[in-house]
């Protein structure tokens, strides 16, 4: 103890030594002493001694620690000596307890090499994994902060190592259960570092069920009433549901969506928001996010969008958002977190336009939002989490579009003024003189017209009062004017801001819209104030609305429908040629990519900027820029015959395609229809199938009326035997006449029950008749136009004849049971049933026969539906042959274009020839003249040209005459 006091005061009891030397005698003596007092003082020693000794130079005998204290827990493990376990461990916190306190650079460098020396064998890790399944608090606590502190020193390397351990992260998971508090806290700490930018691990954790023991723990804290653990709950979730397909499914499927609900059943508190409430309600706030983000997959996010309504969050998170007292930063993410919720699903959009704020009266809650946004007192956070809302209720929701366009409109504008619509809110805002206000109305407004040209035509309509005495301005011309007059008007905020958002919200609603192109160059100032801005050199500021210019007008060009003739395609070409021309156009264009800004806002689809003036593009502009870019470029570059050419193609499409569509709606209705005569004769045969069974059910009855009947007769004759000697006795006394009367009624009553039956029957048999008649006159008569009209007529009568007939069933069947108890007409009766039995045969033999007349004229339909779907076929293939004979014959003609340049040349080369050797006959012919001139001058005699002719033509007869004297010359 003298020897560890020198060490630590400085002073020496016997020789000096090093700190190394010192830590290398402790950790043997813990390692090899027999007494249990010397291993005890000797961690003590090194558990003080870690408090001042200097790192560095012992870096190199924490290997011997490490070594000594893994050998050490392993055996005192197994002695279940906790208490001295629980001090080693110490040892190693007050190393990384020292390294992550000190912030210098040569200490977060010796903890990574700590933590590399432990994980260098990883059997260290496994070990401390095992050590974790002990329940003693001693051992499993440190065990957690130490395996906590290795993982954030080098997280992915000790994370591959515990996945590849067997069970390594179920140990882990064990933490969550136990029953005290500390450990089951720290083991959330431990989860988080440890499922950290981890895909694999974090879905091993999610099947380990952790979702069910953090929302449980989660309730048993309180919710959002909760304190710090709550939060590290939350945290842990974000990890393993952020940017995790399999794991956000997971968690869909297992209902925890609706534990959610309650989370966020605040009330409308004005106080009691303390900051680790703020907190925790954030961070719940945000986890919902995580399941409907954007960037998620579309099928996913639906499918949470509907359990999130249908369990009664988005009812929840509304209410949130109508309350009072609740803080500005809650109340903002509240906002955009609705506003994922609802974005692109249509029954959450409709439920959102039927909340209302509760006020007197009350108003829509899109109103009241609009109503901040345009307002410049309110926080800039909170207008943008307004306007992402507002874009979100408007995402693909064309029902929507048009309600918002029509509060605009001047059928449906409030006359007295009394309420506030959603469009008069955004055109106030549009043009106020606050440039921020001005860009939302303008991005807002714009969304209400995305990829609906409905609703762009329809804002054509709208008529504007700019003062009194002056007639109205629509608002296309007013938003014009107010691009024209730029910097005039102060304003506060950006410059360009404003007219930033003007050319945004112009581009969107000309684009893909060619009336409102008309509209737009009808005005014949809007064209010259264009190519003016463009054609300007100005600073770097300005050049992003020269781009954005140049996007209008090459929107107003691609667009065009040549209605206007001063403003054709070609002409505006040629302007722009001209003022400006077409590299330069082209270079004012590609501007707006190449802003840094755009690539900001074409990332995520919320206006996340940290300041106003940040505040330019909109997500889904960048969009349209893109879309239209190229196409713009290839426009500006076509001829005037590359454009008819392309028109022609283009109207020759459109008109395959109207047949294709004509024919596509025939075989539409046509497969309707067959459905409609497959269920009626479906209907049919289940009524046939019922009558069979009823049938058969009256033959069982017949027959055992046959059969009482042969018994009853036989009692019959036995009664007629004993009838003689009881009328003897009647005779004698003097009852006989009374019993005729009676007798005689009742036979007189049954005759006519018989002749009342006989002309029942006779009735069946003249409707049975007429329906044979029918039957065959509708053969005959019916034609393939009206199949399905005639077919519906007949099924309803087959109906009420099948009624009328059940009904006869009925009462035949009340006079079945009547005749019983009369013996002497069982045999009529018996009759009457049975041909009642026939006319019911007859009735299913006509019933089959229209059956099988309906059934053969669906298969004429199938055969006509297959027969129009071949002539669809061959007029595609005839189209593609067509399309293939014209690419040919263009290729053909290509080819003989430049057989034909090549003859062109060559024959202008012979040409050239043939000038060529005129010019040098003629002077050869001069100079034989001249010859011939001073030949004759000099007094030799010259032949003329004729003379030398016919002597040529002479010696040439002569060599012919007489070959054979050249011959003998030779």
């Amino acid at each position: 103890m003298n020897f560890l006091r020198g060490v630590m005061g400085g002073q020496s009891a016997g020789p000096q030594h090093t700190e190394a030397e010192t830590i290398q005698k402790l950790c043997d003596r813990v390692a090899s002493s027999t007494l249990l007092d010397d291993r005890r003082n000797a961690v003590r020693a090194l558990k003080s001694l870690s408090k001042v000794c200097n790192f560095v130079n012992v870096l190199s005998f924490l290997s011997w620690i490490l070594v000594t204290l893994v050998t050490f827990l392993f055996f005192m493990c197994r002695n279940i000596a906790w208490k001295w376990v629980y001090k080693l461990w110490n040892i190693l916190f007050m190393f990384y307890k020292q390294i992550e306190e000190n912030s210098t650079r040569q200490s977060e460098d010796l903890g990574s090499q700590f933590t590399e020396i432990f994980i260098k064998q990883q059997e260290n890790v496994t070990l401390l994994l095992s050590l974790l399944e002990e329940f003693d608090f001693h051992v499993r606590w440190p065990g957690v902060k130490l395996l906590t502190s290795l993982l954030k020193q080098l997280g992915p390397q000790v994370q591959q190592i515990i996945l590849v351990s067997p069970m390594g992260v179920s140990r882990l998971m064990d933490l969550l259960a136990d029953s005290r508090e500390v450990i089951r806290n720290d083991g959330v700490l431990l989860l988080q570092a440890l499922t950290r930018s981890n895909g694999a691990i974090q879905k091993i954790v999610a099947f380990e069920n952790a979702f069910e023991r953090l929302l449980d723990i989660i309730s048993e804290e309180g919710n959002s009433d909760g304190g710090i653990v709550v939060e590290d709950c939350l945290i842990l979730l974000q990890n393993l549901l952020k940017n995790n397909n399999s794991n956000q499914n997971f968690f869909k499927e297992g209902s925890y969506i609706q534990r959610m609900k309650p989370w966020f059943e605040v009330g409308d508190e004005n106080s009691g928001w303390s900051a680790q409430k703020v907190t925790n309600l954030h961070l719940m706030l945000q986890l919902v996010r995580v399941l409907v983000s954007p960037t998620n997959p579309p099928g996913a996010t639906s499918s949470c969008q509907k359990a999130m309504f249908q369990c009664g969050l988005l009812q929840q998170l509304c209410t949130i958002l109508m309350a009072t007292g609740v803080p500005a930063d809650i109340l903002t993410e509240t906002i955009n977190t609705v506003s994922e919720v609802i974005r692109g699903y249509q029954v959450n959009q409709d439920y959102f336009a039927s909340v209302n704020a509760p006020s007197n009266p009350p108003r829509p809650a899109i109103v009241v939002l609009l109503m901040s946004m345009v307002n410049e007192r309110q926080p800039f956070v909170l207008r943008c989490a307004v306007l992402y809302c507002f874009q979100c209720f408007l995402y693909k929701n064309q029902k929507g579009q048009g309600e918002i366009v029509s509060t605009l409109l001047p059928s449906t504008i409030d006359a007295t003024g009394n309420s506030v619509s959603a469009g008069q809110l955004l055109c106030g805002g549009l043009f106020s003189t606050d440039s921020l206000s001005n860009w939302c109305a303008a991005v807002a407004l714009a969304h209400a017209l995305q990829e609906n040209a409905t609703q762009k035509e329809q804002l054509l309509r709208v008529q504007l009062a700019t003062s009194i005495g002056n007639p109205p301005v629509s608002l296309l011309q007013q938003c014009t004017n107010i691009l024209s007059q730029g910097d005039k008007i102060d304003r506060r905020g950006s410059k360009i801001q404003t007219r930033v958002g003007l050319l945004m919200l112009l581009c969107t609603w000309l684009s893909n819209c060619p009336i409102a192109v008309t509209h737009f160059l009808h005005n014949s100032a809007n064209v010259p104030f264009l190519t003016g801005q463009i054609a300007e050199n100005l600073g770097e500021e300005e050049q992003l609305v020269q781009g954005l210019c140049a996007l209008l007008l090459g929107i107003s060009i691609y667009f065009n429908d040549n209605s206007l003739e001063s403003y054709k395609k070609e002409k505006l070409k040629q302007l722009i040629e001209k003022r400006i021309g077409k590299e330069n156009f082209i270079e004012k264009l590609g501007f707006i990519s190449k802003h840094e800004l755009y690539s900001r806002a074409s990332q995520k689809p919320q206006p996340n900027f940290p300041s106003p003036e940040y505040m330019i593009f909109d997500h889904e502009f960048t969009k349209l820029v893109k879309e239209l870019e190229g196409v713009i470029t290839k426009a500006i570059y076509k001829s005037s015959e590359e454009d008819k050419k392309e028109e022609e193609v283009k109207k020759t499409l459109e008109q395959h395609d109207n047949i294709v569509t004509h024919y596509k709606n025939m075989i539409r209705e046509q497969d309707l229809q067959l459905e409609e005569l497959k269920q009626q004769v479906s209907t049919l045969k289940c009524q046939n199938e019922q009558l069979q069974t009823a049938v058969t059910q009256q033959v069982s009855q017949i027959q055992q009326h046959k059969d009482q009947y042969n018994l009853l007769k036989i009692q019959l004759g036995k009664d007629n035997q004993h009838q003689g000697s009881y009328s003897e006795g009647a005779q004698m006394n003097g009852v006989q006449p009374e019993e005729i009367g009676r007798l005689r009624e009742e036979i007189e009553e049954l005759k006519n029950n018989q002749e009342l039956l006989q002309s029942k029957l006779t009735e069946k048999d003249s409707v049975i008749e007429n329906l044979k008649s029918s039957q065959t006159s509708g053969t005959n008569e019916q034609s393939s136009a009206i199949v399905s009209a005639r077919d519906s007529e007949q099924v309803a009568e087959l109906k009420q004849e099948l009624a009328t007939l059940k009904s006869q069933l009925n009462s035949q069947s009340v006079e079945i049971t009547k005749l019983q108890t009369e013996k002497q007409e069982l045999l009529q009766k018996t009759e009457v049933f049975a041909k009642s039995v026939e006319v019911q045969g007859e009735t299913e033999t006509v019933i089959a026969t229209k059956t099988t007349d309906v059934e053969g004229r669906l298969s004429a339909l199938l055969q006509e539906t297959k027969e129009l779907k071949n002539e669809i076929k061959a007029l595609s293939e005839e189209r593609t042959a067509i399309k293939e004979q014209l690419d040919s014959s263009n290729s053909t003609i290509a080819i003989l274009q430049t057989e034909k340049d090549k003859l062109e040349l060559e024959i202008t080369d012979s040409k050239k020839e043939q000038d060529d050797l005129l010019v040098l006959l003629a002077d050869q012919d001069q100079k034989i003249l001249s010859l011939k001139n001073k030949l004759k001058d000099l007094g030799h005699p010259v032949e003329e040209e004729d003379e030398l002719e016919s002597g040529d033509q002479e010696d040439e007869d002569d060599e012919s005459e007489d070959p054979g004297k050249d011959l003998d010359h030779i």
